[in-house]
């Protein structure tokens, strides 16, 4: 065994060696059949079951009334497709905001790139390429050529280079002529993007401008006043503030407090309440779960009875319900046990003692219900941020706009989230605190980043038949007499595997966004956004291009140091190592587009989780949990999707590009196709900025763009071609300095919102699209103007910036109808409730 491995023929012969399984046509063939075969098989389980469970693959048309606008797909397995197809912009608009139109304007701007990319790449690159192979006839002068390049970094004397330059360079100059199509094709790409990113950013601006122009929402009226002194720390004094700079009239003004003890106090009263519903449904007995073809569950319960007031003078307003005595609703037909619960004490809470778990559970929530009712009539302490409603949008985008104080980082006017998107919790974090943490999460991603890089490279070093080999020689073997399990393994595996940690690690950067401090949920979806994106760019695109010409763990180390001495190779290896793994970014992007884009139309997650959670379930509130709809997260889809265009971008012009163009383009227009779907009907999307997510998405292609050019600067090194290398130099200078005016000409547009647009609001309805009997309008005189809400009135109708702990209603407990069960394990609704 040893010696045939010694040999050039074995299957871990330096020649054989490779670490992404690139190097024959029949891997890409096996990944799409794989690919296709996986999501075609996901995509007619999807056409089947979606008429049958509504509830779940059409959750948000039917549980959201802000999708009334939408029309209803028909039940047919494949007629849904068109309809959603020609759903137009306004009507997205209308029934998903802002946010979900500009997430799909960037695939329809990737669609344009890709689709003039890939002819050039077949009626161009494609021939080009096929005439003038890397092993070109006369070897010998190419070889030359490589001398010729070791004689400039001192491996020849200078009279050597000289004459072996004279001697080669007429005919590998004439050879090497079609170079010049790759900077041809570089300024070409390179403007036209510019041109799209330039032409779309205007787009979406007049539609910004014009649809939060129209419209008036408490967040449009409303400032984030931060850094207040504390001499001004108190609602009035706020109000005089700002009506004193004489740029209108306050309507409202909430000041921040230290709700700490409040909050706490309402997050442990929740935990209770679910323990104390968990009792009673245990003591009830199970209840047996009701079928339903529509909703894919079960038949949701009734809602809890709410309490009529925070408080009362007399008898407590959410009498508990324990005591049979008191309501014989509650009585149990037959004698049943009831639960009992551990209360742990003594010294280091060693000893336990038995206690009936309805009656501790009880008592513990009625003295969190006095406790709460009492920090409610409490003076907090107030902190340095304010919410300032006031009466005009046009008088809050002045104040946000404008400087108010002369003191640096004092009394800083910044646009306001939405009441619903603020994260209370955060709101009394001192702004040292949250520095503190920010920054310390960045550094903490950045050690991960490298963590990850070296994590990288024993998972794609053992993912290959000659690490298998290594350690496990009779599978080895088995797996080199077979053609298919070997490419199975050398290709397959690696990207799973690379797919599989894609999916897993944005969950734990979400984590860690959320630790950051900060205001709302939409800024945290941005951090998201950038971190994953950090993610998946470096580990996954510049991790492996560097290593991407290594072949095993060893080989990774001993090659990268090898590189590493040597800095003028550091280049050309990189351009080489592109080369090299356009298959392999191929099979990923085909992996991505194909396969998994149906499984995350068929919600594959929801229905595998779906049994797990069932099982667990036990009270009403667990079963009604069930049917909610899904949250879409940009920051778990955004960030991949911007990496994949940027590798088709990269790829463009080099070698084999059409393979890599046209699996993207194909992960695109599917991805359009089913993202468009899940934001319409199937999923819930809570976040309200504005899409200000536009320029981060530009700035990262910008900065790809960038990228592209260096990547294509070192292909020509790679072939020689100095002097054309030389000249993408002037292009690179003039992106970077298309992104540094794109930024200070567009991004203010799509933060604030224009004094003019305000004024154009009465001509315009854009947006305006939800249904008129669906919501009271927030103002009665838009109905008028109108007839139609946009989605953010309609969703914003009747919201205050109030704590929710310092108004929420104390609810009771939510359980069945007791009185109503027979011994076979039915249920029926509950009169009255």
């Amino acid at each position: 065994m040893n010696n045939g491995m010694e040999n050039d023929t074995s299957p871990c012969s330096a020649a054989d060696r490779d670490l992404f399984g690139t190097s024959s046509a029949r891997d890409t063939s096996i990944q799409i059949v794989l690919s296709v075969a996986l999501g075609l098989s996901a995509f007619l389980t999807f056409c089947f079951l979606r008429p049958r469970w509504n509830g779940l693959f059409a959750a948000r048309k039917k549980q959201n009334g802000l999708a009334t606008a939408l029309p209803d797909l028909p039940d047919t397995f494949f007629g849904w497709m068109l309809p959603l197809w020609r759903i137009t912009d306004e009507q997205v608009l209308a029934s998903a905001g802002l946010d979900a139109y500009v997430y799909l304007a960037f695939f329809k701007m990737a669609i344009k790139f890709l689709v003039v990319a890939l002819f050039f790449a077949l009626a161009v690159f494609k021939p080009v390429h096929d005439t003038h192979p890397d092993k070109k006839p006369g070897a010998d002068k190419h070889n030359n050529a490589t001398a010729l390049r070791e004689a400039f970094v001192g491996a020849l004397e200078p009279v050597q280079a000289r004459s072996l330059w004279a001697t080669m360079a007429p005919d590998y100059e004439s050879y090497n002529d079609y170079l010049w199509m790759y900077l041809t094709f570089a300024y070409l790409f390179t403007v036209f993007l510019m041109y799209l990113i330039v032409s779309e950013t205007r787009k979406i601006i007049d539609i910004r401008q014009a649809y939060l122009g129209s419209q008036t929402t408490i967040t449009d009226r409303t400032i984030r006043l931060s850094g207040i002194p504390p001499a001004l720390r108190t609602e009035t004094k706020i109000k005089q503030f700002i009506e004193g700079l004489q740029i209108g009239q306050v309507e409202s003004v909430t000041l921040c407090k230290n709700w700490k003890d409040l909050d706490e106090r309402v997050a442990q009263r929740y935990v209770v309440l679910r323990k104390l519903e968990e009792a009673w449904t245990v003591y009830l007995g199970s209840r047996r779960v009701e079928r339903s073809l529509e909703t894919l569950p079960v038949v949701q319960p009734p809602p809890p009875r709410q309490e009529t007031g925070v408080e009362s003078d007399g008898e407590e307003a959410n009498a508990l319900l324990n005591d049979t005595e008191r309501d014989p609703y509650y009585s149990v037909p037959y004698p049943r046990l009831r639960p009992m619960t551990k209360i742990w004490h003594g010294r280091f809470r060693l000893h336990h003692t038995n206690v009936d778990a309805i009656d501790y559970y009880e008592e513990k929530l009625r003295r969190l219900d006095d406790d709460i009712r009492t920090l409610r009539k409490k003076e907090f302490e107030p902190t340095p941020l304010a919410f300032v409603t006031m009466d005009s949008v046009a008088n809050a985008q002045m104040a946000i706009q404008a400087v108010l104080d002369p003191s640096p980082l004092q009394l800083l006017a910044n646009s306001s989230p939405a009441p619903s998107d603020v994260v209370w919790t955060n709101t009394y974090l001192p702004r040292s605190k949250r520095m503190i943490w920010a920054w310390s999460i960045t550094v903490f991603i950045g050690i991960l980043s490298v963590f990850w890089a070296g994590l990288l490279v024993p998972v794609a070093g053992a993912l290959n038949t000659c690490a298998i080999h290594e350690v496990f020689p009779g599978l080895a073997y088995v797996l080199d007499s077979h053609e298919i399990l070997e490419s199975f393994v050398n290709t397959q595996l690696p990207t799973l595997a690379l797919t599989l940690l894609n999916v897993l690690v944005p969950y734990l950067y979400d984590w860690l966004a959320n630790q950051q401090g900060m205001i709302s949920q939409g800024d945290v979806e941005l951090s998201v956004i950038s971190k994953n994106f950090f993610f998946t760019f470096f580990n996954f695109f510049i991790v492996f291009t560097i290593l991407g010409t290594a072949s095993n763990v060893i080989d990774i180390w001993e090659g990268f140091k090898e590189q590493l001495s040597n800095a003028t190779q550091i280049g050309n290896v990189i351009a080489d190592s592109l080369r090299r793994l356009a298959g392999f970014y191929t099979n990923f992007i085909i992996l991505q587009g194909f396969g998994l884009f149906p499984l995350r139309l068929m919600e594959f997650g929801s229905l595998t989780l779906y049994p797990i959670n069932l099982i667990g379930a036990k009270t009403p509130r667990d079963y009604a949990e069930l049917v909610q709809p899904p949250i879409f997260s940009y920051g778990f889809f955004l960030p991949q999707t911007i990496l994949i265009f940027i590798i088709c971008m990269v790829y463009s012009v080099l070698r084999h590009s059409w393979k890599v163009l046209l699996s993207g383009l194909a992960y695109f227009v599917i991805g359009h196709s089913v993202h468009k779907y899940q934001l319409l009907y199937a999923m819930e999307h809570r976040q309200h900025s504005t899409g200000k997510g536009w320029t981060m998405m530009c700035d990262r292609i910008i900065g790809g763009l960038v990228l592209f050019q260096v990547t294509l600067a070192g292909q020509l090194a790679l072939k020689s071609a100095f002097k054309r290398a030389l000249l993408i130099l002037p292009l690179i200078i003039g992106t970077l300095w298309f992104g540094y005016v794109y930024s200070r000409t567009y991004r203010p547009l799509m933060k604030f919102i224009a004094l003019r647009s305000l004024r154009g609001a009465e001509q315009s309805g854009l947006g305006r699209g939800v249904q008129e009997d669906a919501f009271a309008p927030e103002h009665p005189d838009r109905r008028a103007r109108h007839g139609r809400l946009t989605l953010d009135e309609a969703r914003e109708s009747g919201l205050r910036f109030e704590n929710p702990s310092l108004v929420m209603p104390l609810d009771d407990v939510w359980i069945m109808d007791k009185r109503a069960r027979s011994e076979n394990g039915s249920a029926m609704p509950r009169e009255n409730e």
